[in-house]
């Protein structure tokens, strides 16, 4: 039996004081404004957007392979930046569910049929956040999830928390509103709204679905077998059939980067995982860590 803790929080006047706005900005727009200004070469800019930025948001240099602002071309190849070997253990073994990323996990729990939790009175469905589709939403009925908010401070590439072999892509076109943790307790269904891509792996633990949901300023999601996914915005949802492109990663692999900072969902169908004890929302991350293991 799974005992994972949920810490639930409800929402405050300033939450939706710092939430209101967002529903008329022109998200698209800023967003492809920030693709640009973060892939500036000049050299004193990018040099001091990367400075300014390390120090406000307290980067740990001492976990980079490359330790310096001129070793970077401009300011997303630094929010991209690739870790020294070693810095990230992965823990256990075949069997352990690992993080896949660094960041906090925002909610961590099970799936009641085809509902997922997203904050005190705040929830969303399966079936929406996998695009509508209630055969693909079947996989994870009463099934396991997780989801991890990567901060502005933390590495920003996505991992394997277990082997697999790619099945599906599902590119989804929608908002991007911020997904800090003021607006999951505010905007009702915000990771089913957003765009988002899924990743559909068949893993020991059967169907895993890897969701990467973009956000404001989230100017671009790559994977590693795709490259760039978004931008641009498309107006409709696209499948892509991966079954017979052998695509396998393994447990620990990178499988995607943010290109600026976002969320992470993890789903696995039922009786699957049992996550490990005591995990609970807020709680601190890093790639590697053990989530859980194989039932």
């Amino acid at each position: 039996m799974n005992t994972t803790t949920r810490q639930p929080q409800g929402a405050t006047w300033l939450d939706h004081l710092k939430s209101w706005p967002l529903y008329p900005l022109p998200q698209h727009a800023i967003s492809r404004l920030t693709y640009r200004l973060t892939r500036i070469q000049t050299v004193w800019f990018k040099d001091a957007f990367i400075r300014r930025f390390a120090q406000h948001y307290q980067v740990n240099w001492s976990e980079a392979r490359y330790q310096r602002p001129e070793d970077y071309r401009h300011f997303n190849e630094f929010f991209t930046r690739p870790l020294r070997n070693g810095a990230r253990p992965i823990e256990g073994d075949g069997k352990t569910v690992i993080s896949p990323a660094d960041g906090h996990i925002s909610q961590i729990g099970n799936i009641d049929r085809d509902a997922v939790f997203q904050a005190k009175g705040q929830e969303f469905s399966v079936t929406d956040l996998l695009g509508g589709d209630a055969q693909r939403a079947e996989l994870f009925r009463d099934g396991s999830f997780v989801t991890v908010y990567l901060s502005p401070r933390d590495y920003h590439r996505v991992h394997m928390p277990l082997s697999g072999n790619l099945r599906e892509t599902v590119y989804i076109p929608g908002r991007l509103f911020s997904v800090a943790p003021h607006t999951t307790r505010t905007i009702p269904r915000l990771f089913a709204r957003n765009e988002r891509l899924v990743s559909i792996f068949d893993t020991d633990a059967g169907a895993m679905a890897m969701v990467l949901v973009g956000a404001i300023n989230v100017a671009a999601i790559e994977t590693v077998w795709s490259g760039l996914v978004t931008p641009p915005p498309r107006s409709g949802i696209e499948v892509e059939d991966h079954r017979q492109s052998a695509i396998e990663l393994q447990r620990g692999a990178e499988m995607g980067r943010f290109n600026m900072g976002s969320t992470v969902i993890l789903l696995f169908g039922k009786d699957r995982i049992h996550w490990l004890q005591g995990l609970q929302a807020g709680q601190a991350l890093q790639m590697g860590h053990q989530l859980g293991s194989l039932q």
